[in-house]
């Protein structure tokens, strides 16, 4: 089974919410309409990618509370960081 330009699209809708990209949510939700999503489907999309992005920085939230604050010095001298810029 093959997904759809649309469903494709509509799926890189939410996506680009959880990744928090402005222009990926721009061009996405243009391409979904584009092959034949309507606007109630994009705001569908929207809607799910908020609730995924919530729950996960929820999540986030959760695990940084409870570090100590020797973890994340011990963890940054073990491996030479994780590749962020920070």
């Amino acid at each position: 089974m093959k997904l759809d330009n649309r469903t494709i699209e509509l799926i890189a809708v939410g996506s680009s919410i959880t990744a928090n990209c402005q222009p990926c949510l721009q061009y996405h939700a243009k391409k979904a309409l584009e092959n034949g999503a309507d606007e109630q489907e994009v705001a569908e999309a929207i809607e799910v990618g908020r609730l995924v992005r919530k729950g996960a920085t929820s999540n986030m939230e959760k695990f940084i509370a409870s570090l100590s604050q020797a973890v994340p010095s011990a963890a940054g001298e073990a491996g030479g960081g994780c590749g962020c810029s920070s």
